[in-house]
């Protein structure tokens, strides 16, 4: 049975505390079960030897947790734990672990393990109804889709290795989550302090980020020196800033017209090369393209692309291995570091330009300029129409939203089918400013906002949300966190009364079906709910606007109470689905 510690031992648990301290696991965000007694008890004896160890986060659901770590991975660049229960708790979590891994996060998600031994033959045994029936088995499948590497650990004695093993995975390019199951039994196991070793980032952390072979580049830049109508796609680009830099020195200097296509994490919108979302006709009319970061950046259904196009991939994940087919275009697939490959692109065409190449780039920039001001103008159009009483304008909404942040804001963008009015009236100046998820689960926003805030207390976090996703991101959890933690967000819930993605999906396939001539959709959701309540449940300040004349009046008492240390929620009612 147990050992008494003594001075020179630990348990498993304490290695785990001081492995993830060394690999740079600031805080844990937790959702804690029995299958974690080790673990809360060399906690409180940490604190209570003045001893260093990660600071806990405690979230009443693990996709606020796994959120959370998210969105403090986006800002800092750097991976922090989650702590979940056993299988039921992995699963309540995996639809986060899908986001995080289609959006290039590094998180490590720990999950204990129900006890293995059932009559007291080691510490930790099992002692709880919940340990006989949470032992399935292959509780590792639930998230293996979406993780780079899982594993159960044998034995206190490699912990730290282990979590080395799971750093330097995760931090590797392309980043994502990592899982690391924890038997109790395993956890609870006294170690003498000297036989457990530590394994220095120095000599076991991640891969360095890559350039590109100069002879891959030599072509491309050929092809942009002879291009007539260049164009370059990106959707992540905007998750490393020296990215977004580096695009749109490229473009200016090549005369390229950018877009976002299914954006996640925005490059800056007021860069004079930037042309909007809708790539479509420019798909069809390039030379030469780029896809720079982008996983869909077209729907094939409804371009396609010329066949004499000439077309160059820059992305740290090119071959996209965890998806089963990926069948977009490339004469030239260069995989690494985005930055350094259009900055090594960069100085190759600086060094090959002529007075008649410069010429056509100047032309080329020069309608590119006047394409964007018809643009804007359209996008300033669209907002000027307020709506009316129960029916705002999201455009306008959006608009007033713009007007009132600050260029270092970060905007957590979960409007669905409202989305394309929110990008195109939100011009963030700054990239990495307006972020999605690049997975398909609803859910992320609230706590990603979070998430943002803990890593930056400076920053303005507002998380824009369907009134359909805004069940999914368990808002009492996401509130609940705000109010413990001091972590003000401001909440703008655009409320159409339904899924209008189902509605019209429903009609891109079946146009003039049943469901339009019945108006049945089974999309719509309760018209009568106040949001604003789940707000003031929690002690955040509440509005309910449906009149767009009080619109700019509420956002600035919303942004108030934000400002004072407060969370907001502004439930906006705007044009039904």
């Amino acid at each position: 049975m147990q050992h008494a510690l003594t001075d020179d031992t630990r348990t498993t648990a304490g290695f785990l505390l001081e492995g993830l301290t060394e690999i740079g696991v600031d805080y844990l965000f937790c959702n804690m079960g029995t299958d974690h007694a080790p673990i809360i008890e060399e906690l409180a004896r940490r604190r209570e030897q003045g001893e260093k160890a990660p600071q806990v986060i405690r979230c009443p659901h693990e996709n606020t947790a796994a959120h959370m770590a998210a969105g403090y991975a986006l800002v800092t660049g750097r991976g922090q734990g989650v702590l979940v229960h056993v299988d039921v708790g992995t699963a309540n979590a995996s639809m986060a672990m899908h986001n995080l891994f289609r959006s290039r996060l590094p998180v490590l998600l720990m999950a204990g393990k129900a006890p293995f031994t059932s009559a007291g033959e080691l510490p930790g045994t099992r002692d709880n109804y919940v340990h006989y029936i949470q032992e399935p088995f292959d509780q590792g499948s639930l998230v293996r889709p979406f993780v780079k590497w899982e594993w159960t650990l044998p034995s206190g004695i490699v912990v730290k290795e282990a979590l080395r093993r799971a750093q330097a995975l995760m931090q590797s390019e392309p980043r994502g989550p990592v899982y690391l199951m924890l038997p109790r039994e395993t956890l609870a196991e006294p170690w003498p302090i000297d036989r457990v070793k530590s394994y220095p980032e120095a000599q076991f952390g991640a891969i360095a980020p890559t350039g590109a072979d100069p002879r891959q580049l030599d072509t491309v830049a050929e092809r942009l020196l002879a291009a007539e109508h260049p164009i370059l796609i990106t959707s992540f680009g905007g998750r490393n800033r020296r990215t977004s830099a580096a695009i749109e020195r490229l473009a200016r200097l090549a005369g390229i017209r950018v877009f976002e296509s299914n954006p996640v994490n925005n490059i800056s919108h007021e860069g004079p090369n930037f042309c909007g979302f809708q790539p479509g006709g420019s798909i069809q009319a390039a030379d030469v393209g780029l896809l720079v970061d982008t996983d869909v950046p077209w729907f094939s259904r409804d371009v396609r692309p010329h066949a004499r196009t000439f077309w160059a991939q820059v992305d740290v994940d090119a071959l996209k291995a965890a998806s089963p087919m990926w069948s977009f275009p490339a004469n030239a697939r260069i995989q690494g570091d985005s930055a350094r490959i259009l900055e090594q692109l960069a100085e190759a065409l600086e060094a090959r330009s002529t007075p008649a190449f410069a010429g056509a780039v100047d032309a080329r920039n020069a309608r590119i300029a006047a394409e964007n001001e018809q643009r804007r103008h359209k996008a300033r159009d669209k907002a000027a129409d307020p709506g009316t009483p129960g029916q705002i304008n999201p455009h306008f909404l959006f608009a007033e939203l713009g007007k009132r942040l600050r260029p270092e804001d970060m905007v957590f963008n979960e409007a669905v089918r409202n989305s394309p009015a929110l990008m195109e009236q939100l011009t963030r100046p700054l990239p990495g400013t307006l972020v999605r998820v690049g997975g398909g689960g609803l859910g992320a926003s609230g706590a990603m906002a979070l998430g943002a805030r803990l890593a930056d207390p400076d920053l303005m976090a507002v998380q824009v949300v369907g009134d359909g996703s805004l069940y999914f991101n368990i808002p009492s959890s996401v509130l609940a966190v705000s109010s413990f933690y001091g972590l003000p967000i401001l909440t703008l819930v655009v409320d159409n009364a339904g899924w209008s993605a189902v509605k019209e999906s429903t009609l891109r396939v079946y146009p003039d079906g049943s469901a339009r001539r019945q108006d049945a959709y089974e999309a719509e959701l309760p018209g009568n709910a106040d949001f604003a309540k789940l707000g003031e449940a929690f002690g955040a300040h509440g509005e309910r606007v449906d009149d767009p004349a009080q619109v700019g009046a509420a956002l600035d008492r919303c942004i108030q109470a934000v400002k004072a240390g407060r969370s907001a929620v502004l439930h906006a009612k705007v044009v039904r689905i």
